[in-house]
C-alpha cells in the first residue's frame, strides 16, 4: 500500500461529511448528557428524597427514549444519511406508520448514533487539544502548558516524543473517524432500510405511476392518432381535386385546421398532466366526454366517411370516468374504421341502469382483414380503458363487418 492510499481515508470528502454526521449524534446526545449529570448529582443530594428522585428518573427516561420511536426521527436520520454518509436509501413511504421491528430498528440506529457521536465529540474535546498542544510546543508555542506536566512516561522535556504523540493522535483520530463513518455507512440500509410494508408501499406506488404513465400514453394516441388519420384522410382528398373543386379544398383546410386545434388541445392536456405530476400546478385542458359525441362524429365525417349515430340517453348524467373511457372508446372506433373500414359506420350510445353499452359497426375492406386481425395499441387500449372499468368488450371481425360492443358498468347517483 502506498504513502498515498494509505492517507487518503484522511483527506477524502466523504470521511469529513462523515465527521460532520457522527459529531451531529453528539449534539443530540448533549441533553442525554445534561440529564444524566442532573440526577447523578440528585441522587447524590442527601436533602433530595430519594423516591422523588427514581419517580422523576422514570418519567426522564419515558420522555428520552420517545424521540427514538417517532416516525419523524427516522425520517431524520434517513434524511442526514442521505446527505452526509452517501447511502441512497429509500424515503419513508408517505402516510405509512412503520412496525414493531421497524421502530425498534430505528431506535437502535438512533441510539448507537447518539453514542457514537458523543464519543467522538469527547475525543475532539481532549485528544484534539492535547494533540495541538503537544504539536505546538516543538515551535516554541505553549510551552507552559507542557512543561509542568507528565504525560505517563513523556514529560515536558520530551518534546520529540511528544510531538510525535501528538501526529500519533490526529492520525488516529483520523482514522477512528473514517472507520466508524464507514462502518455506520454499512449498518445504515440495516437498520434504517425499509421494512416490508414499506417496500410493498413503495411497489404499489411504482405501480400507481406506471398505470397513469399507460393512461397517458392512451391518451395520446387515441387523440392525436384521430387527429392525424382525420388530417391525412382530407389533405389526400384535398390533394385529388385541387384544381377542380376549390370549394371542397376550402372545407378540408378548415377541417384539418379543427382537429388540429383538437389535438393541440389534447396534447396541452396531457402535458398539463405530466407537469402536474412534477409538482407544477398549472391549469390543464379538461378531458372529452361522450358529451363532445356530436363534434367528433361531425369531425369523422370531414374525411368522408358516413356515420350513422344513435343515442339513448343522456350522456351528461354519466360518471365522469366512464363518459371520458366510452369517448376514446368510440374516438379509437371511428379512427380505425376511418383508416382500415369501408362504407359507413354505425354507432350506438344506450344508458341503461347502471351501465352504458356502446356498439360501433363498419364494413371491412377484405384486403385488410388480416391487418385488422392483428392485435394492435389502440384496441389493446380499449381494452385496458374497459378492464379498468370493471366491464366487458368485443372486438374482432363479425361475417364481413368489423363490430366493437362494450358495456361499461356504473353506479347510479340520486
Amino acid at each position: 500500500m502506498t504513502l498515498r492510499a494509505a492517507l487518503a481515508p484522511l483527506v477524502a470528502g466523504t470521511t469529513w461529511r462523515r465527521g460532520v454526521f457522527l459529531l451531529l449524534g453528539g449534539v443530540l446526545a448533549l441533553p442525554y448528557g445534561v440529564l444524566a449529570v442532573t440526577f447523578a448529582e440528585m441522587l447524590t443530594a442527601s436533602e433530595i428524597p430519594r423516591s422523588l428522585v427514581y419517580a422523576l428518573l422514570v418519567v426522564a427516561a419515558l420522555i428520552a427514549v420517545v424521540p427514538l420511536l417517532l416516525d419523524g426521527s427516522r425520517a431524520l436520520e434517513i434524511a442526514a444519511v442521505r446527505a452526509l454518509l452517501g447511502v441512497d436509501l429509500p424515503e419513508p413511504a408517505l402516510g405509512h406508520r412503520g412496525d414493531r421491528e421497524t421502530r425498534l430498528r430505528s431506535a437502535l440506529w438512533i441510539a448507537t448514533h447518539l453514542i457514537v457521536g458523543a464519543l467522538v465529540m469527547l475525543a475532539l474535546f481532549s485528544a484534539l487539544p492535547m494533540a495541538l498542544a503537544f504539536i505546538a510546543q516543538q515551535f516554541g508555542i505553549g510551552t507552559e502548558l507542557t512543561s509542568r506536566e507528565r504525560f505517563g512516561p513523556l514529560d515536558g522535556r520530551d518534546s520529540g516524543w511528544l510531538t510525535l504523540t501528538g501526529v500519533a493522535l490526529l492520525v488516529g483520530l483520523g482514522y477512528a473517524v473514517a472507520g466508524l463513518g464507514a462502518l455506520a455507512g454499512l449498518m445504515a440500509p440495516v437498520l434504517l432500510g425499509p421494512a416490508q410494508a414499506e417496500r410493498i408501499a413503495a411497489l404499489e406506488a411504482r405501480a400507481t405511476r406506471l398505470a397513469e404513465r399507460n393512461r397517458l400514453a392512451r391518451e395520446l394516441h387515441d387523440s392525436v392518432g384521430h387527429a392525424l388519420t382525420v388530417a391525412t384522410l382530407q389533405a389526400g382528398a384535398a390533394r385529388q381535386v385541387l384544381d377542380t373543386d376549390p370549394e371542397f379544398v376550402r372545407r378540408a383546410l378548415t377541417a384539418i385546421e379543427d382537429v388540429g386545434r383538437t389535438a393541440m388541445d389534447e396534447l396541452d392536456h396531457v402535458l398539463g398532466l405530466l407537469r402536474d405530476a412534477g409538482g407544477g400546478t398549472r391549469a390543464v385542458t379538461p378531458q372529452r366526454t361522450l358529451a363532445d359525441l356530436d363534434r367528433l362524429v361531425t369531425d369523422t365525417r370531414a374525411t368522408g366517411l358516413t356515420v350513422h349515430a344513435h343515442r339513448v340517453g343522456d350522456p351528461t348524467r354519466l360518471p365522469p370516468a366512464v363518459s371520458r373511457e366510452g369517448y376514446r372508446i368510440v374516438q379509437e372506433g371511428l379512427t380505425n374504421a376511418a383508416r382500415y373500414g369501408h362504407g359507413p359506420v354505425t354507432v350506438r350510445l344506450d344508458l341503461h341502469p347502471g351501465a352504458l353499452e356502446l356498439e360501433l359497426v363498419n364494413a371491412i375492406r377484405q384486403p385488410d382483414r388480416a391487418e385488422l386481425g392483428r392485435p394492435g395499441r389502440g384496441l389493446d387500449g380499449m381494452r385496458e380503458r374497459v378492464l379498468l372499468l370493471g366491464g366487458r368488450i368485443t372486438v374482432g371481425p363479425d361475417g364481413d363487418r368489423w363490430l366493437i360492443r362494450a358495456r361499461l358498468p356504473y353506479e347510479e347517483t340520486t
